[in-house]
């Protein structure tokens, strides 16, 4: 028998802080229960205390899972951990999860506090959530730069206080994998109470060693991992599940625990956040990746022909791959096509959505041959997004030929009133882009433009992922069609959408002093 390792999923939380991956409530719950499938342990669903839409999003993840812990986040504060209190009530498993940093440089340049005021202050807030649950989770930020003697003396005492699960963050991705294993096997081994504790890790990727580093830490005796589908988060992003996941489930020769994840909804889920995010998947990423399981190499073609262990590790199917076709076309009636969105996790709130869904889904079949479930995913993402966009694309004609400049015409519904421009540009987007500036005049800038084919094939669906910058503010937005000008036209009003309805939203590492 070997231990469970619990899987602690923040795609929602700290996967969030990607610039531009700020996500809806009806987006989080998509994610949410797509996470559930996978049967992942713990949900950290938000920060509640950052925005009224953080509140809301957390409240209705809450409220929807079932078989998966949710968990708030909120700093070391008494109103974070009310608010965050609030909105888990209605959650079949909850957790709050409190943090305040305690590296030298965290606590004198951004704290102001000594070390025995952090330590009062996370004591004070670990008893605090453990009047509203038993299952309390405690953070010493920047714990990869903290002293080891002042981290035994803080975890001794939030356990002491009612803390179940501690957490070592490497919140600036800065340890190395034998020295913070080590680290784990230390403050484990010196930390009187430690037994009555489960001792977690949460690592980011600055130096590309997330995965690295929380593998080490399990081996020395973690036995919960905080990762993100796809390794999403800010700046290089944190460990990403997939790997982690695969890593203990391929490596039971190594790993003494298991996970309890159905690993064969991995690819879904990658999907559904990429799709939702604008984030695409790199190629060569592991696991998810679009060539992860393909050979190129004539050697190493013969060498899976003849024993398929002599390169693969693992089978493609374990996380998903080779399963996602979707037998429905344009003769399909609404309940199968209703059905088959339940398999794929996507279930709408009312008849006239499931309505929008289904026209857009005949409009598609019209088009393509075959429909796939990454082509569904895209559909159900575009039709929601536009649902309650203030700027819309009502038509839009290009016209590009050798030797000629290329030229847009296009007519926007903004704010229920219609107008049309023409515009030039260098190409058939270039002008689709100038003509919508034309007519809304966002003053924004394009950092990113980026197309991905959304399944094979000339008819497959292009998706289009766009990010624009106003005065410090960032927003991604992705749109999807076979016409891929008509797709970068949804992408770039997505995001303008976006910015029109900035997400008010505190960074939860911009911790003030505590008052």
């Amino acid at each position: 028998m070997t231990d469970k390792l619990i899987i602690f999923d923040t795609t929602l939380r700290d996967g969030e802080q990607s610039p531009g991956a700020s996500m809806t409530k009806e987006e989080k719950v998509r994610i949410a229960k797509a996470l559930e499938k996978l049967r992942v342990d713990v949900i950290e669903a938000g920060f509640p205390v950052a925005s009224p839409g953080d509140f809301a999003a957390v409240q209705a993840v809450a409220n929807t899972i079932k078989d998966s812990t949710v968990c708030g986040l909120a700093r070391a504060l008494d109103k974070d951990i009310d608010c965050a209190a609030e909105a888990l009530k209605g959650a079949v498993s909850a957790r709050i999860h409190t943090f305040i940093a305690t590296s030298p440089v965290h606590m004198e340049m951004k704290l102001h506090m000594s070390p025995q005021q952090v330590l009062e202050q996370a004591v004070q807030a670990v008893k605090r959530a453990r009047q509203y649950t038993d299952n309390v989770e405690f953070s010493p930020e920047d714990a990869g730069r903290s002293e080891t003697d002042f981290l035994c003396r803080i975890i001794e005492a939030v356990i002491n206080a009612g803390a179940t699960t501690i957490n070592i963050p490497d919140t600036v991705g800065y340890t190395l994998p034998d020295r913070f294993g080590k680290l784990m096997a230390e403050l484990r081994e010196r930390i009187p109470n430690s037994d009555r504790a489960i001792f977690s890790v949460h690592c980011h990727n600055d130096l590309g060693l997330a995965v690295a580093n929380s593998l080490a830490a399990v081996m020395n005796g973690a036995r919960q991992v905080e990762c993100t589908i796809n390794g999403l988060g800010e700046r290089a992003g944190n460990a990403a599940l997939e790997e982690v996941v695969m890593a203990v489930r391929t490596r039971q020769d190594v790993f003494t625990c298991h996970t309890d994840l159905d690993t064969t909804q991995i690819l879904t889920c990658s999907r559904l956040v990429s799709n939702i995010t604008g984030f695409p998947v790199q190629p060569n990423k592991a696991i998810v990746g679009a060539n992860a399981f393909a050979h190129e190499s004539g050697i190493h073609q013969d060498g899976v022909i003849k024993h398929r262990q002599t390169y693969e590790i693992m089978r493609a199917e374990e996380v998903g791959w080779h399963a996602n076709r979707m037998v429905l076309g344009k003769h399909s009636g609404r309940n199968a096509f209703r059905e088959r969105l339940k398999q794929i996790n996507i279930e709408f709130e009312s008849e006239e959505a499931l309505n929008a869904a289904f026209a857009r889904f005949k409009a598609l079949a019209d088009k393509k041959h075959e429909i796939y479930d990454d082509d569904l995913q895209a559909l159900v993402t575009d039709t929601l997004t536009s649902e309650h966009e203030r700027i819309k694309l009502v038509a839009l004609k290009v016209c590009s030929e050798m030797g000629e400049t290329p030229c847009a015409n296009l007519t926007l519904n903004m704010d229920s009133v219609e107008n049309s421009v023409a515009a030039q540009g260098s190409g058939p987007v270039d002008a689709t882009f100038k003509a919508i500036e034309a007519l809304v005049n966002s003053e924004s800038r394009l950092l990113v433009y980026s197309v991905n084919s959304v399944t094979g094939g000339t008819d497959a669906q292009g998706e289009v992922s766009v990010r624009l910058e106003k005065e410090g503010q960032i927003v991604n937005g992705q749109g999807a069609d076979t016409d891929i000008v008509i797709a970068s036209a949804k992408a770039y009003l997505n995001a303008l959408n976006k910015m029109l309805t900035p997400v008010d939203r505190k960074h939860p590492q911009k911790v003030a002093a505590p008052v």
